[in-house]
């Protein structure tokens, strides 16, 4: 469906050739200048909504950031909206909660796969399909964290839809249902949690495109519990170091 005579992409305000083939999604919007001053030649695109793009190049090669705002559905608009104006790789670059008590404030963590504990996905696939990250992004972001010699881990991720039932989940009327779920996703060894990666994983498999993701882990409440050194950490340079590092080596 085209919204404009030009192409113009109804939500993020963007046409073919306004982006390159690798795109990274952050959920903050001023996070984009932030990732944007790593491009050479970076110009701001568009502005609309939560959507902010600036394109550039690295290594000679076009490639931009978009943001997404927060959760799975402004998340699947915006790689809708970028592939059909023909972006085909895309690096979600986020934060987390740890979960495991071994990841720490600071460290990274590389999602292969998210729980779908949200409501985008299940308007794209059946419950039963895996949300899975895209093994070339995976491989080039593990092998960027250690050539950058940068703490990271592994593994499958938590995506919920309500911060604060993750936050304070004894006052929600269903915190049965969520405090049994959590105990659940720690004793099959779940890393962190965050809110877009099950929506990006269902659509990207959907859409046939190469998505990945990468987070700062900013605290872990499971250390916090059990009086563990717990400091918050917002700066997400590491994490976006690392993927442009992986866009470097997959172009």
């Amino acid at each position: 469906m085209k919204y404009s005579s030009d192409g113009t992409q109804y939500h993020i305000g963007l046409k073919e050739g306004d982006v390159g083939e690798f795109v990274i999604l952050p959920g903050d919007p001023k996070r984009c200048k932030k990732i944007a001053a790593y491009f050479e030649d970076a110009k701001l695109i568009a502005d609309k909504r939560e959507f902010v793009t600036y394109t550039g190049y690295l290594n000679g090669k076009k490639v931009s950031v978009t943001s997404t705002g927060i959760g799975g559905p402004s998340a699947s608009i915006a790689l809708e909206e970028l592939v059909k104006i023909g972006a085909k790789k895309f690096i979600r670059v986020g934060t987390c909660g740890g979960m495991q008590t071994e990841v720490k404030s600071g460290d990274l963590v590389i999602a292969t796969g998210a729980i779908r504990m949200e409501g985008t996905s299940k308007e794209y696939a059946p419950i039963e399909f895996p949300a899975v990250a895209d093994y070339d992004i995976i491989s080039a972001l593990k092998n960027s964290a250690e050539k950058l010699n940068i703490p990271h881990h592994l593994g499958v991720v938590q995506c919920k839809d309500a911060f604060y039932g993750q936050h304070n989940p004894e006052i929600m009327p269903v915190n049965y249902e969520l405090e049994n779920k959590w105990q659940a996703w720690l004793k099959l060894g779940c890393l962190a949690s965050e809110m877009e990666s099950a929506a990006l994983f269902i659509v990207g498999s959907f859409l046939k495109v190469k998505v990945g993701s990468i987070f700062l882990v900013v605290a872990n409440q499971e250390r916090e519990k059990l009086g563990l050194d717990n400091p918050v950490v917002h700066d997400t340079d590491s994490a976006i170091k690392v993927a442009i590092e992986a866009i470097k080596t997959m172009i």
